[in-house]
């Protein structure tokens, strides 16, 4: 099955949130630790709803008894929503052709979320397989933190973790995005790329090859609709890609 005709994210979440009074949710308040200005969550897809949630009242103005998997999916602000959707529907993707070492895997991104009270709120999220039973996914874990200090332009930025991480993020990069994102190898490369050093010395900095950072550089040229290498460095410093 290709990613176009597999099952997206949205079918296999619900609305359904925590049960507090479960033994589950009791195990998981003893053993997650807790962090100012953070939120965590666990989402069973054996059972399809929320297991565990914490910190989010301070986060995203949410009890924690009101948050569900899907406010997790949606409540990115539009300017990101198309990009976090496909992000997740592509990790879904990815970790449902593999069987092995799967709570090694996580992805993180840079997003605003909504607020309950309607504003936009700077957001590190991490996220992650909890738990795999035979090979299949059954619980992943949500991390999120409020950052002040993260700067948003037009561009998603995301990284990915695991066994296969290289696999993993040309997975999340393959045909990427009506909408902009970038991940970290490629934010790597062009950061170089911005202090001038040509293609060959950026792939001997990063121990690949010339073929690879032109795979990782020359693709943004489209994306992002621009028309050579020092107007795709300039659209990174005005989108906070680059400091």
């Amino acid at each position: 099955m290709d990613i176009q005709n597999a099952p997206k994210i949205q079918s296999v979440v619900t609305e359904k949130p925590i049960d507090i009074h479960s033994d589950e949710y009791q195990h998981y308040e003893k053993i997650i630790p807790k962090f100012p200005n953070q939120a965590v969550y666990i989402y069973s897809f054996k059972e399809k709803r929320m297991v565990y949630a914490c910190g989010w009242k301070e986060v995203l103005g949410y009890e924690d008894t009101e948050v569900n998997m899907l406010l997790m999916v949606n409540s990115a602000v539009p300017e990101y929503a198309q990009s976090l959707n496909e992000l997740n529907n592509k990790a879904w993707y990815f970790l449902s052709t593999k069987k092995e070492r799967l709570e090694e895997y996580s992805f993180t991104f840079e997003i605003q979320r909504f607020h309950k009270e309607g504003h936009a709120v700077p957001i590190f999220s991490r996220v992650g397989v909890y738990k795999s039973v035979n090979g299949e996914i059954e619980q992943v874990i949500g991390i999120s933190q409020i950052v002040p200090s993260l700067k948003f332009g037009k561009v998603m930025q995301f990284a990915t973790y695991g066994p296969e991480k290289e696999e993993f993020e040309e997975s999340l990069n393959k045909d990427i995005f009506h909408h902009f994102a970038i991940s970290r190898k490629e934010k790597e490369a062009l950061q170089l790329a911005s202090k001038g050093f040509a293609f060959k010395e950026i792939a001997d900095k990063l121990g690949v090859s010339q073929s690879a950072i032109e795979k990782r550089i020359i693709p943004m040229y489209k994306r992002f609709k621009v028309k050579s290498l020092t107007h795709l460095i300039s659209f990174a410093y005005d989108n906070h890609i680059l400091p």
